[in-house]
């Protein structure tokens, strides 16, 4: 059958649906594997953008398979139509607005049991689904064997077996998403309590069509409460509303428990009994050799060691070795200032007679000069080597492993586990973690995580820079870090005290521990060193700008002399406030700047770290800003600048303080 005329899913009770032609959607909770299959399916036709109306980004690609070709949609992770977070609020708007031909529910096979609820939830809703259980490797190393035509029987919809990082089962998923034969339309896959059922009814039978949803699931989600289903009825059949109050009170009085945790317990049940009939023990699944090294991941005895030697060799030697000292040294001296650098002069010198048009483009502090030099030469090394190194610890399995392992430490700076993933991307850009922070389930540990990003954790560029600054002294290289590390718990557990809001709670899906796969590497690698080049390297042309017509309109002085007696009052020399002013357009290119001072021979030991401590909890640079007035809002974004700018000085001034009257010598 050719893809033009695969037909469209028929709908299941009370969904009526107009199918997108050829729009293919995953659906699956975080770390199933769902990005590799997507990567797998779409190859290089992919785009990403935000969701309208949101901030949440959705991968867009194009399938193509025997001459055919779909569109192909991403969904961020999810766990039930009965969202939590923004993520699953989106995901679900895909579902309902968007109108999928097809969607591909991604399931994990060792989990079947606590993943199956959400099967049995889009089913309930009428969707045209294919059941796609991945890391069936991983499961038949344990030892398990799946039925899956048992459990394409029990379920009535199509189901495949794949293994996405090794590409096992791909061809049949691509079959099934070009012709797909869904099932016949089936009974309700599961029966609730008789006040629950008694509720349900009561409402679906009052509801109209078009909610994008069956009647029956709109149903259950409004007797759960939903507030964005409640919103639409309210919109569309306001006199409903009373019948709707109605049915749950009588819900809530047939039982003791609420109704949305009786209708979670059923489901569950229900996705245990599917599990059982299908997923089969084979041999006794034993501690094999990546259990075991799962199991020293997350041990504190074993794991912070391991911590240690990753950050060591990760960021250390490869990051700041090799990325800020051998590759920045090739790119700076060999490219830029012996080659590109005199060659813009000269051609500038010969072509364009006007000194200030001159200095905009190779003057001291010009685009070509000095934007296009540390944007290129000092940073893309060094953030190239990071996100290298990022993307081997995330394709092995490693982070979700290394959030089991601090979640208690950030339960105490009121956070959770999930929180180290923005960090650790931090590390990379604070501006990508900052997005990355809506990941986190409440206001209050988003606000905090974005104040401890802002603060204390230094981008790539900048940790690299600041690494080959201080890499020649190692004690002060140690006490930067302890005093970095010191604010960070600091005000995190002042955050947590201080800050309104509920304490967070902690789940999350552990992907197999496996080596990693060079392709996916390099992908992953290339698309963040895409995003750097595409959306930061334009800052750093920009701030040249702005410091070009700075200095051409005086402000730009008058700036540095402003902060010439803070940095006084620090002990460092009145160079140092040109640092600073640069630190207002990009913290990493303040730490550049820092970098030339300490090859100049201009600043002590000590002053070197006094001055990589307070540029390290300086304030955000314009692109992190952004994001944080995009993602917080602006009394959070001004709140935060609030703290930090002073309170970066403040620490710089008690650190200057302590290490004269220690008289430390760097």
């Amino acid at each position: 059958m050719s893809c033009h005329s695969a037909p469209a899913a028929p709908a299941r009770r009370g969904r009526k649906s107009n199918p997108s032609p050829g729009l293919t959607v995953l659906v699956g909770s975080p770390n199933v594997g769902k990005s590799v299959l997507f990567n797998a399916l779409t190859g290089a036709y992919v785009t990403v953008s935000n969701y309208p109306g949101t901030t949440v980004e959705v991968a867009r690609g194009r399938l193509k398979h025997e001459g055919c070709a779909r569109e192909v949609v991403d969904t961020p992770g999810m766990y039930s139509l009965l969202p939590i977070s923004e993520e699953e609020r989106v995901s679900r708007r895909l579902l309902l607005r968007d109108r999928p031909q097809t969607v591909v529910h991604v399931v994990e096979a060792k989990n079947l049991e606590r993943l199956l609820p959400l099967t049995l939830q889009l089913l309930e809703a009428g969707l045209p689904l294919v059941l796609d259980v991945n890391v069936i490797d991983e499961a038949e190393r344990l030892g398990l064997r799946l039925r899956a035509e048992e459990l394409e029987r029990r379920l009535g919809v199509p189901v495949v077996v794949t293994a996405g990082i090794t590409g096992r089962g791909l061809p049949e998923l691509k079959a099934r998403l070009q012709d797909p034969h869904p099932a016949p339309a089936a009974p309700a896959p599961v029966t609730y309590d008789p006040g629950i059922e008694a509720a349900v009814r009561d409402i679906e039978g009052r509801l109209d069509e078009g909610y994008g949803l069956s009647r029956r699931a709109v149903a259950l989600l409004l007797l759960q409460e939903d507030p964005e289903i409640l919103a639409l009825v309210r919109e569309r059949q306001p006199a409903l509303l009373p019948v709707i109050r109605s049915a749950i009170e009588a819900a809530k009085a047939a039982s003791s428990r609420p109704p949305a945790l009786r209708i979670a317990q059923r489901r569950q049940e229900e996705a245990r009994r599917l599990a059982e009939a299908a997923l089969l023990p084979v041999r006794p699944a034993g501690r094999d050799l990546a259990e075991r090294a799962s199991r020293i991941l997350v041990n504190p005895l074993t794991g912070l060691p391991i911590l240690l030697a990753v950050l060591y060799f990760g960021l250390y030697q490869f990051v700041g070795v090799l990325g800020a000292g051998v590759l920045v040294n090739f790119l700076e001296h060999r490219v830029f200032d012996h080659l590109l650098t005199p060659l813009l002069v000269r051609a500038f010198e010969r072509w364009v007679p006007w000194a200030v048009v001159r200095d905009l483009f190779v003057g001291e502090y010009g685009v070509l000069t000095l934007g296009l030099r540390y944007a290129l030469a000092i940073v893309l090394p060094i953030v190239g080597t990071f996100f290298l190194a990022f993307s081997i610890m995330e394709d092995s399995g490693y982070l979700p492993r290394l959030s089991l392992l601090v979640d208690r430490v950030f339960k105490r700076i009121g956070l959770n586990g999930r929180a180290v993933i923005p960090m650790v991307l931090g590390l990379g850009c604070d501006t990508m973690a900052t997005m990355v922070t809506r990941t986190l389930e409440t206001r209050r540990e988003r606000v905090l995580a974005t104040l401890l990003l802002a603060l204390a954790i230094p981008c790539s560029a900048q940790l690299g820079v600041i690494l080959a600054v201080l890499s020649s002294r190692p004690l002060a290289l140690l006490l930067w870090a302890a005093v970095v590390a010191g604010v960070f718990l600091l005000v995190g557990a002042l955050g947590a005290r201080l800050l309104p809001g509920e304490r967070p709670s902690f789940y999350m899906e552990l992907p197999p521990l496996r080596l990693p796969k060079p392709g996916n590497v390099l992908v992953k690698t290339y698309t963040r060193m895409q995003w750097y080049l595409l959306e930061v390297l334009p800052f750093f042309l920009l701030a040249s700008v702005a410091i070009w017509l700075g200095r051409i309109t005086g402000l730009f002085q008058l700036l540095i002399r402003a902060l010439q007696p803070i940095v006084g009052w620090l002990g460092l020399p009145g160079e140092t406030a040109v640092v600073f002013v640069f630190g207002f357009f990009r913290r990493d290119y303040g730490a550049a700047g820092l970098y030339d001072l300490e090859r100049a021979g201009l600043m002590s030991g000590r002053q070197l770290l006094v001055a990589a401590v307070t540029l390290t909890l300086f304030i955000p640079c314009i692109a992190q800003a952004a994001v944080m007035l995009k993602e917080r809002g602006w009394k959070a974004t001004l709140g935060i600048a609030a703290f930090i700018l002073p309170f970066s000085f403040l620490v710089g001034f008690l650190l200057n303080l302590l290490l004269a009257g220690l008289r430390v010598n760097l």
